[in-house]
């Protein structure tokens, strides 16, 4: 069984590097998945409301007695105090826990003072104990600027769109500047990335698949990542990406990558609900 090494949040608790992501998947396939990725070495799940598939992760978990590091993410249109505190508990119910590893706002949208008030009822959270760490997901420099200056509360995690065609090189600077971690969803860049002949020559050179160059590339910058997978060799080849070394030519090679029209999701500087 494969060990995934620990990030440190900025509140103290840790968080593993590597998390098993379940977009995408119905509840009996993410707990199929979540089950299957527990055996194989997984310690991590990030889900959101949604997925609608919480359900599925709690399962899992339940079936095996297992402990796991468990990350869900607020719907856009449960923001609000009341809101949040109502979605909260119905997450907490669907994953059968009594409290979150990590609980995100998944989307800032355009009405600040909606995600601002969102922010501080997340921070109330945490104080009573429903969630350990507290986080946002695709929120910009603006939009961290503004809940940080607002409530004086550094948010512990960041996730957004990340991969070596949208590298996201500022807003990682700020996270590390601020002591936010910066979690990358869509690593692989929907697949799109592990045909590229730069990335294809690096595996071919280390004896590697495409994608655990591309997982390990993540993971040499210091970010943490949620790949997701629907079979178990996809789960452990995921799993298996940190057990050798890019070197500097190989870093340079898959930053030159990088594109200005590089985002394949949706923008959260003009996303809105």
């Amino acid at each position: 069984m494969v060990q995934v090494r620990n990030v440190v949040l900025n509140d103290g608790h840790s968080m593993p590097s590597v998390g098993q992501g379940v977009y995408q998947l119905n509840p009996a396939q993410a707990e199929r998945m979540v089950a299957l990725g527990y055996e194989l070495g997984y310690r991590a799940v990030d889900t959101a409301a949604w997925y609608e598939n919480e359900e599925g992760v709690g399962e899992a978990l339940r079936s095996l007695h297992a402990r796991s590091f468990i990350t869900t993410k607020l719907m856009p249109q449960d923001m609000g105090r009341v809101n949040c505190f109502v979605a909260l508990d119905k997450s907490i119910r669907n994953l059968g826990v009594t409290s979150l590893n990590l609980y995100l706002i998944h989307w800032p949208g355009q009405d600040r003072l909606r995600y601002e008030e969102t922010w501080q009822t997340m921070i109330e959270i945490r104080a009573i104990g429903k969630a350990s760490s507290i986080g946002v997901s695709n929120f910009t420099v603006e939009n961290l600027d503004h809940i940080i200056d607002a409530s004086g509360v550094v948010p512990a995690v960041n996730q957004i769109e990340l991969h070596p065609y949208f590298q996201q090189k500022e807003l990682r600077a700020y996270h590390a500047e601020r002591g936010i971690v910066t979690t990358s969803w869509s690593p692989l860049g929907h697949g799109t990335v592990l045909n590229d002949p730069v990335i294809r020559q690096i595996a071919l050179k280390h004896g590697r698949t495409p994608a655990q160059v591309i997982l390990n590339w993540h993971l040499t910058l210091g970010l943490t990542v949620i790949p997701k997978a629907s079979s178990q060799a996809r789960l452990q080849e995921n799993l298996d990406a940190d057990n050798f070394t890019l070197d500097a030519e190989d870093m340079q090679l898959i930053e030159s990558l990088d594109k200005p029209d590089g985002r394949q999701g949706m923008d959260p500087a003009v996303f809105d609900f």
